[in-house]
């Protein structure tokens, strides 16, 4: 939950008309991959009531089986990036590890933002325990710079080059879920993809979000049908203000930009405003339109009854204190032109082992590929 500030310095306001239309693309996409977490990670905190008692776990598939990544190529035409194809080799968890190395009733979610085209401006890997009711997510930085061939070598273009040389979205997420297992070491289990509308949907739906907007957001961008107008102080936000708050990095000549971690900040704070929105009594009611939504809006590989049993965790859910929120640790960046963001291998292997790994068995060096 946002720190109030000082009555004396502000106070709550209601903002965010709907008179602006939400703008397109860029960084409306955290939001889609929030509107996600709040709904994987939220649906599990009221479903008790709405769930029918039959509804079981989701099953997980084998780990390490003879892989459909390379059976299913992301690319039909690989000669671009052959060796981009076998990243991965095509292993859902680290050599040597079983499904008995699996930790009971533990799941993870890739969850993606796109903009209008196939680029991903949101990329988080969560995971949820039903045994303890706590779930994490770790935000990766669009930059991060993955070990391929192809000419961008940032993890936000394995989507889009899945998708260009291969056979569209389906294509794209599995190039994505392969370059994000080199830097996790584990493939997650279920992913979900998710446009702004849904996003701006869902934020109306619980009756916004209140958070503490730290200066005055002021930016406009004909170019993105971009305005974005939002003052200091502890607003309720609608979703489309929200979206906007999640986007928000340049600013106009005279107010005060941020950079993409701040942004980051800045959409993990809307996560935890909205679960806290969540959480409360009044929403429960809500829960159906909640599933409608999610349903209605993302691309996923989560069965209808998988929604269903998640909805089912949410009244074990402790509130937002239970969701926590990090960053891929990085080392360093090759600055511009290219701008790559290089991970942290250490403080990145010991933020997975003690967060998302969903194995009994700690991740070690030699189990992802992280460019130094």
């Amino acid at each position: 939950m946002p720190k109030k500030p000082s009555s004396k310095k502000t106070k709550k306001t209601p903002h965010g008309s709907r008179k602006h239309p939400t703008p397109p693309g860029g960084f409306a996409l955290f939001i889609k991959a929030f509107t996600i977490s709040c709904l994987v990670f939220s649906s599990v905190l009221f479903g008790g009531t709405y769930v029918v008692s039959h509804i079981r776990p989701p099953q997980l598939p084998p780990v390490n089986p003879p892989s459909l990544l390379l059976e299913t190529p992301a690319y039909v035409d690989v000669e671009p990036d052959a060796l981009d194809v076998l990243i991965g080799g095509g292993m859902r968890a680290p050599e040597g590890f079983t499904s008995e190395d699996r930790k009971e009733l533990f799941y993870t979610f890739l969850i993606v933002g796109l903009d209008q085209g196939a680029n991903t401006d949101t990329i988080i890997v969560a995971s949820y325990d039903a045994q303890e009711h706590i779930a994490h997510a770790i935000s990766i930085p669009r930059d991060t710079r993955v070990n391929v061939s192809r000419r961008v070598r940032k993890i936000n273009a394995a989507h889009p080059a899945g998708t260009r040389f291969g056979e569209g979205p389906d294509s794209g997420i599995r190039q994505l879920k392969r370059e994000v297992r080199t830097l996790i070491g584990f493939e997650p289990d279920f992913y979900v993809e998710l446009g702004h509308e849904g996003f701006v949907r869902l934020i109306d739906a619980i009756g916004g979000v209140e958070l503490n907007v730290p200066f005055h957001m002021r930016y406009d961008d004909p170019f993105q049908n971009l305005s974005v107008n939002i003052p200091e102080g502890l607003h309720l936000l609608n979703g489309e203000s929200a979206l906007q708050f999640a986007r928000f990095r340049h600013s106009n000549h005279g107010y005060r930009s941020i950079s993409d971690f701040d942004r980051m900040k800045n959409q993990q704070a809307v996560i935890s405003a909205a679960i806290d929105r969540l959480i409360r009594p009044e929403s429960i009611l809500r829960i159906p339109e909640f599933i409608s939504i999610f349903q209605e809006n993302v691309r996923t590989n989560m069965t209808p009854s998988n929604i269903l049993w998640f909805a089912s965790q949410l009244r074990h859910f402790e509130g937002a204190q239970a969701f926590t929120t990090y960053t891929l640790p990085i080392a360093r960046n090759s600055g511009p032109p290219s701008w790559y963001e290089f991970p942290d291998i250490n403080r990145t292997l010991e933020l997975i082992n003690s967060t998302i790994n969903p194995f009994t068995l700690p991740i070690s060096q030699s189990d992802i590929d992280i460019v130094q």
